[in-house]
């Protein structure tokens, strides 16, 4: 194995951000790519395998150009730019942190933004189509960006307004009968969606738009027999639709609406036996023009890091099973008496 070495100037006003609190960042670094490191003057110099020293190397220029963006290194984006490094990927994290990547601010006046590749190509197709499903594991933003995307488009006045639906189905629990009038009892089911509302519009400014009807979050039982004109519609638990629910939804949209229909087709709660409407669209409607289908994977998971790890776990656990599925039973056994 040939050692190398590598010098990189730092600005000693960006040495604390790119180092992270208890130098939590570039250790990080170091773990990923077996690299060492000492800080000298202003140079951050790091050592270990030529391959391994030029990936560390991009990463830590990759949060310097953040910090020159003046923005905020946050753990998200030290995990993101290592994992583009450690695949040789074109683009780098820092690439996400451009302005024109804005879509709005929450209440609070933190942005919205992309924050993975997969994500940005998520915001490109609800530009540039009409119909958009949005599939992947919990985690990657499929729910928030859609709900920021539509929130920004009716305070724009490119819409009239917002409608969002999910169907009420308990996730794997039988909640027996729920006090309260039929808006209080469905209401725990749409709970996701307020919560982003308020983060992002205020709870305020929704209670009044909803007051005239200009916000309306329903079941999606209550699409039935409706046309939606001039709406910014999301269908979010997608995986959760019958095929008879998806195809009524998807013949409600009218003229002058956009819809984006989001699942995790690995967390449904649909009775045994039964298709997902979701799986079913995702064949049928894959050719037609004006529709985009993004597939988010682990690798857009803004969560947590240990979510993402969860997810990948998950991933890897249901490939093995089906792998032992499919592998002819040699006889043999931990149980096995012979």
């Amino acid at each position: 194995m040939s050692v190398s070495q590598a010098s990189i100037k730092i600005d000693n006003k960006y040495i604390q951000s790119v180092f992270g609190q208890f130098d939590i960042n570039i250790r990080k670094i170091e773990k990923a790519f077996n690299i060492s490191y000492v800080y000298r003057g202003d140079s951050l110099i790091i050592e270990g395998e030529e391959k391994q020293v030029e990936a560390a190397e991009r990463v830590i220029r990759d949060l310097v150009i953040i910090l020159h963006k003046e923005k905020e290194i946050s753990e998200q984006n030290v995990d993101y730019s290592i994992k583009l490094a450690s695949e040789g990927a074109s683009v780098k994290a820092s690439d996400l942190e451009d302005d024109s990547e804005l879509i709005c601010h929450t209440l609070s006046g933190r942005p919205i933004r992309p924050k993975t590749f997969g994500q940005k190509k998520y915001i490109e197709a609800i530009d540039n189509n009409m119909i958009i499903f949005a599939a992947g594991p919990a985690g990657t933003g499929k729910t928030y960006l859609a709900m920021a995307k539509a929130i920004t488009a009716f305070k724009k006045g490119e819409v009239e307004r917002i409608i969002l639906t999910r169907p009420a189905i308990e996730a794997g629990e039988k909640l027996g009968f729920l006090p309260g009038d039929l808006q209080s009892k469905i209401d725990p089911y749409l709970r996701p969606l307020y919560d982003a509302l308020y983060e992002i519009m205020g709870a305020e400014s929704f209670q009044k738009n909803m007051e005239k009807g200009l916000i309306e979050v329903a079941p999606l039982a209550y699409m039935r027999g409706r046309t939606l004109d001039n709406s910014f519609i999301v269908l979010d638990e997608a995986q959760n639709t019958t095929q008879s629910q998806m195809k009524m939804f998807l013949t409600r949209i009218g003229f002058g609406s956009k819809a984006i229909i989001t699942g995790d087709q690995s967390q449904k709660d649909l009775a045994a036996g039964t298709v997902s409407g979701l799986d079913t669209a995702l064949r049928v409607v894959r050719n037609i023009e004006g529709i985009a289908i993004c597939n988010l994977t682990s690798k857009d998971v803004v969560r947590h890091p240990l979510v993402q790890k969860i997810v990948e776990a998950y991933e890897e656990y249901d490939k093995s099973q089906n792998s032992r599925k499919n592998r002819p039973y040699n006889g043999k056994g931990k149980n096995n008496i012979t």
